[in-house]
């Protein structure tokens, strides 16, 4: 099973998933990947990805075996099939942090064991698996009541959980500035989500009016990485767009989601990942469970 985008999985793959980080999370144990190889190959800096997949890692009693940019320049200083085949060879999973999804997808054309996607430009579907089990255990709700609303924005965290969401039938609304929201494609895949599986997308200009009877509040940076010359262009852009407490007291029962990093004074005011609506650093804490979920069922 690869997992390149999070609708490579089917809904009852996502809830299972789900409900066993959770098992996890209260001290199920299994040696699923005892005397396994898991090699994470990142191009891109991270913290609570590489630190999550690593404890993962060795709680299902696997060994990690990490490269940084440097040492694999992959389409550079080796072409990205022989890197694929080599590990194939020599690992039992592959897990890639890219600047392309294009790279993941070619990495997984040519390999023999499970590919991971941990961030690429275009989805970030393990995001969306911790994100899930931090509403799944904080809400009482069922998936398909949830309302998430996501400011800000419309990036590979926005897609992978519109598509998560919506495919276990539940209501995902963005709010973006104009030319930043979803692209055409995107909106397509939303739209055949929400026929297959009944839940709702709907695209808000107004953060206050989207926030509205929201269940989740979630917001990420203004320029991802990669996007660095942008800052100073996007601050302007996105200036109207801040999740603040006053946009979180128009629905007070709203719980607060954002992925980290945080710049404080730009996407959100200063101290609001301390707001009593903030569930931020459970959410970074699940990244962990529903990453030893996901890997656990890769053998099953």
């Amino acid at each position: 099973m690869n997992l390149l985008n999070i609708t490579d999985l089917e809904p009852k793959q996502i809830r299972k998933i789900v409900e066993k980080s959770l098992e996890f999370k209260k001290g199920l144990r299994t040696e699923s990947l005892k005397g396994k190889n898991v090699v994470l190959l990142f191009e891109k800096p991270s913290l609570r990805t590489k630190l999550g997949f690593f404890k993962a890692i060795n709680i299902l009693g696997g060994s990690p075996i990490y490269f940084g940019p440097e040492e694999i320049g992959m389409g550079k200083r080796e072409p990205i099939k022989d890197i694929s085949k080599v590990v194939s060879r020599m690992a039992d999973i592959a897990i890639l942090r890219t600047f392309s999804h294009s790279t993941i997808e070619e990495f997984s054309n040519y390999s023999n064991i499970p590919v991971i996607n941990a961030l690429s430009d275009v989805e970030h579907p393990c995001q969306a698996l911790g994100d899930l089990l931090t509403i799944y255990e904080s809400t009482s709700l069922n998936f398909k009541d949830i309302k998430i609303t996501f400011i800000g924005d419309g990036n590979n965290v926005a897609l992978s959980l519109s598509h998560a969401i919506l495919s276990l039938g539940g209501k995902f609304v963005i709010c973006t500035p104009k030319e930043f929201g979803f692209g055409k494609t995107d909106i397509t895949k939303t739209e055949q989500l929400v026929k297959k599986y009944g839940g709702s997308f709907h695209i808000e200009s107004s953060p206050e009016k989207a926030v509205e009877n929201s269940n989740i509040i979630y917001t990420d940076v203004w320029a991802s990485m990669g996007q660095e010359k942008e800052i100073s262009k996007r601050k302007i852009i996105f200036k109207n767009f801040q999740v603040n407490e006053k946009l979180l007291s128009i629905s007070p029962e709203a719980l607060f989601m954002h992925d980290l990093p945080a710049h404080p004074g730009e996407e959100i005011s200063e101290n609001l990942l301390e707001h009593p609506q903030s569930i931020v650093f459970d959410q970074a804490e699940n990244r962990v469970w529903s990453q030893v979920s996901l890997l656990d069922q890769l053998f099953l």
